[in-house]
């Protein structure tokens, strides 16, 4: 694949760069030679998490390719904002992860992202790489909003403007594009096109947002998208999606916390030059996949990664213990003044807060072999405190009634059915609803969760179910009842 002007942008002096590299102390420098990789994946959404994981798994996985066909360079595509384009492309794509250990900050440059381009503004370069044989991967993290699901079917909504948009940008018959597809369903199903009509090489478009069955979600709204259109070769299309590409489901885990600019600091004083796209997290991590891919791939096990038959009981674990309890933190901290989960866990109630409602959520698990549940929790309890990370709740916060369904109503619904009391998720759920009342974070609902409390509180509290799309709880009385009593209890000790 030819060179394209993304990969030839000006360095910037004493600046992070392929030009600067060798500046770096050797120790620091990346694993591989970022000049030996060329474009094998496409990452959509190469936000900080991205560049903290799956890109780290990569390199891993070069390091230690032993058989020809490597070269694994990343290319990563940001959705709305140009600042990672703006950081990296004058960067040749590179950038440091500093690992935040409790002994001290150890900081290395990555180097296998190898152009980075912006959707909109080079949605024909995206196009072009979706179509190649040359990439056999795509993989996503673009945040449970960013794949505009209809809450109550769990398919895709198409009554988005967005997708709207996207499904009528070109003509039916020619397929000639208006503009650049403004989703990213709506990314990969033009993408999917073009690489049926150039020869149709198989591919794996791998999700690592945090999603039960992510695989089977993203395979179920690309399908959706390509029923939606109106395109000439729409069946042969959806035939031919069903039998080349693969959706394999994934569980990543990782604490990655938004860059400052002590982080800046650390990691220009560790490279002696700038890095304007330096990425943090902490020491642990983690990657399970589907073994069902499509076609070639890196071998990431290599890097630690671990491929099983089903990640399903890895992904409930993660999303309702790790993900459920740093929401649980992220509700309760500001009421005691907590600014970070280490904040929180410093408290005297912290750690008891976190171990409760594991212990209750955890019922709700399958058995799975070579799951240590206890071990896990110890796990998150030592994870949560590390004093280095400085992980702000708000950020977690942000988005929850798209989190929380996943998080805590599922294990909710399935615990009640049993017969099982739930008094911790009740009281996360109390916590949460506080939250939208008094201090409201983020949120794509946020207006609808303000005018849910323009009336009494249980009407209110089962207008917020109501929005989660769980109309069965809001019927529950008894679980309304206890919500509305942890909403009216004193809020959680102080510091």
């Amino acid at each position: 694949m030819s060179a394209t002007p993304h990969d030839r942008a000006t360095p910037a002096p004493g600046r992070l760069s392929a030009a600067t590299l060798r500046a770096v102390p050797a120790e620091s420098r990346p694993a591989v030679d970022p000049g030996a990789l060329r474009p094998r994946i496409v990452h959509l959404g190469i936000g900080a998490f991205h560049r903290a994981h799956q890109a780290v798994y990569t390199e891993q996985a070069e390091q230690a390719e032993v058989t020809a066909g490597g070269g694994w360079g990343i290319a990563g595509v940001t959705q709305r904002s140009r600042a990672v384009v703006d950081a990296l492309r004058p960067q040749n794509g590179l950038y440091s992860l500093t690992e935040r250990r409790p002994d001290g900050p150890l900081t290395r440059v990555v180097g296998t992202v190898t152009e980075v381009l912006h959707a909109a503004d080079d949605g024909t370069r995206l196009t072009e790489l979706l179509a190649s044989p040359d990439v056999t991967v795509v993989t996503l993290t673009v945040t449970e909003k960013g794949y505009r699901r209809d809450p109550a079917t769990g398919g895709l909504d198409l009554t988005d403007p967005l997708v709207r948009g996207d499904l009528t940008q070109s003509d039916p018959v020619r397929g000639e594009v208006i503009r650049a597809a403004a989703t990213v369903v709506g990314q990969l199903a033009y993408g999917l096109r073009a690489r049926l009509r150039s020869g149709g090489a198989p591919l794996s478009v791998v999700s690592c947002d945090n999603m039960a069955g992510n695989g089977a979600v993203v395979r179920r709204l690309v399908r959706d998208f390509l029923s939606a259109t109106r395109w000439q070769e729409r069946e042969r299309l959806l035939e031919w999606t069903a039998t080349a590409v693969a959706f394999p489901s994934t569980v990543v885990d990782r604490i990655v916390p938004a860059t400052t600019e002590g982080d800046l600091r650390t990691a220009a004083r560790a490279l002696t030059v700038r890095d304007e796209g330096a990425v943090t997290a902490e020491p642990f991590t983690q990657w399970v996949l589907e073994d069902t891919f499509a076609a070639d791939r890196p071998r990431w096990e290599a890097g630690g990664a671990r491929f099983v038959t089903d990640v399903a009981p890895y992904q409930l674990t993660k999303l309702r213990l790790l993900n459920g309890s740093h929401s649980l933190l992220a509700y309760l901290g500001p009421a005691a003044g907590c600014e970070t989960v280490a904040d929180v866990m410093a408290t005297r109630w912290g750690e008891e807060t976190v171990r409760a409602y594991c212990a209750e959520a955890a019922a709700s698990l399958p058995p799975a072999d070579g799951l240590d549940i206890p071990g896990y929790v110890d796990s998150l309890v030592r994870r949560f405190a590390n004093p280095a990370m400085h992980h702000r709740i708000r950020q977690i916060a942000a988005d929850g009634s798209l989190k929380i369904p996943e998080r805590w109503l599922a294990p909710l619904r399935e615990l009640r059915a049993t017969g099982h009391d739930t008094p911790q998720l009740a009281a996360a759920l109390a916590a949460w609803a506080r939250a939208t009342r008094d201090t409201p974070a983020e949120d794509p609902a946020a207006e609808r969760l303000r005018r849910a409390w323009e009336r009494p509180a249980p009407d209110a509290l089962r207008a917020l179910l109501l929005l989660l799309g769980a109309e069965d709880l809001a019927e529950d009385t008894a679980l309304v009842t206890a919500v509305q009593r942890e909403l009216n209890a004193p809020t959680v000790p102080p510091l």
